[in-house]
């Protein structure tokens, strides 16, 4: 049986969901899942994406080239054209498919090899092409794509040194292999491919330092919710105390001191009291760790903090609710669970009708599944933008990062959307 506290609200029934939008709404769900894992932290999601990004720029760059490649390599012995322009870009294909499948240190060590090799490939310029009829060798006007590699690759004060070296080489190499060249055109070409270079290495280093300061920020913000939750998890403790004091104790002290004869009453009342404080003592419950009324107190009120409409039920299996949730899970899933609310109130809504907005929190052997529901405007999961990080990393995010928990989202246009947050225990 399940028994529900006396604060709670009835759970409303709803309408049966046909079973092919169901299945469609899990598949669409795993989906975007498997899409997000490894990505978790906004650094690594981040890192992900602009690999990718860098790892195209260089096939596009490759095809857009290819004239000019054919044209300057005419003269050139064919093993060292390969060679030259596998050093150059063909890297970069790799990267981009790094990038889709493996994690940070993966794509870090393969822009760090296209960096080394982009420099490699300049390297050898002056040695085997001879351009007179050109204006620059085609490395040089590709130059930037290096330079983002090893901001990928590196620290910004490596990819600085990274960015100057490369500059430098390629307007020697250009110049060795193009003639006419003056000191001040050196000077103007080392300045206008630095200032570029200099664009793109701000730009990713920029991206790179925001997404970290994202993960900082969400990594305070769970400890500034858990350490709320702690404290509020001691002032409980000590009002519970103060309570069996003031109405145990003291009450029973003081009907002895007036009875002045054995009375039953007493009697049972003093035994009863006796219970309490030996309960008090032997209790298990750690100072950092919430039980299953508090967990429920704690989450209603981050809930009702973001809005107090939304409609929140609690349900505990009798015999089986012997919950005890650490702190930081709590202030987790309660950030995971307000992000969730915020997410309806702002992108939820629809013209002419009022959504509505429910949380349903069970308790069951040890564990806990809070489900939002809200028969809102609904989306699609696959059509998220990839800047949107409220779904991927504040909700899914948070609750892969827990020990012992996960998150799901279902969602469809016109009908709604719901997320589960399930914490099973920290082993």
């Amino acid at each position: 049986m399940i028994a529900s506290s006396a604060l709670d609200t009835p759970t409303p029934v709803a309408a049966p969901i046909p079973d092919q939008v169901r299945v469609g709404r899990w598949r669409r769900g795993l989906a975007a899942m498997s899409r997000d894992s490894d990505a978790e932290p906004a650094s690594d999601r981040i890192l992900r994406k602009l690999g990718l990004t860098v790892g195209i720029a260089g096939v596009i760059v490759a095809v857009v080239e290819f004239p000019d490649i054919a044209e300057q390599s005419r003269s050139v012995a064919g093993g060292w054209t390969v060679l030259v322009v596998g050093s150059a870009l063909g890297w970069f294909p790799i990267l981009a498919l790094v990038s889709l499948m493996r994690g940070r240190r993966a794509i870090r060590a393969v822009a760090g090899v296209a960096a080394v090799s982009f420099l490699a490939a300049m390297a050898m310029i002056p040695f085997v092409y001879n351009v007179p009829d050109a204006s620059s060798v085609w490395v040089y006007r590709v130059l930037a794509l290096g330079v983002l590699a090893a901001a990928l690759a590196w620290r910004p004060p490596l990819s600085i040194i990274y960015l100057l070296v490369a500059v430098a080489e390629a307007v020697l190499a250009n110049r060795a292999v193009v003639p006419g060249a003056t000191t001040w055109s050196l000077i103007g070409d080392f300045a206008r491919a630095a200032g570029l270079c200099a664009m793109f290495l701000w730009c990713i280093t920029y991206a790179l330092a925001a997404a970290a300061r994202v993960d900082r920020e969400s990594v305070m913000a769970s400890r500034r919710a858990a350490a709320v939750a702690g404290a509020a998890a001691r002032d409980r403790e000590r009002a519970r105390f103060a309570a069996l004091i003031h109405d145990g104790v003291l009450s029973t002290l003081l009907d002895a001191s007036r009875a002045g004869t054995e009375s039953p009453v007493l009697r049972r009342q003093a035994e009863r009291t006796l219970e309490q404080l030996d309960e008090c003592r032997s209790d298990n419950t750690e100072p950092d760790r919430l039980d299953a009324q508090s967990a429920v107190g704690f989450l209603r009120s981050a809930v009702h903090e973001v809005n107090p409409g939304i409609q929140f039920t609690a349900r505990r299996w009798a015999g089986l609710d012997d919950l005890r949730l650490p702190v930081d899970a709590a202030g987790t899933i309660a950030a995971a669970l307000a992000e969730a609310a915020r997410n309806s109130l702002r992108h939820a809504t629809v013209p002419g009708r009022a959504v509505q907005r429910m949380v349903t929190v069970t308790i069951s052997a040890g564990g806990i599944r809070v489900v939002f529901r809200d028969d809102g405007a609904g989306f699609e999961l696959d059509r998220v933008p990839a800047d949107r990080l409220g779904v991927s990393v504040s909700i899914l995010g948070r609750m892969r990062q827990l020990v012992g928990g996960a998150g799901f989202v279902e969602s469809q246009p016109g009908q709604g959307t719901t997320v589960t947050l399930v914490w099973g225990g920290d082993g």
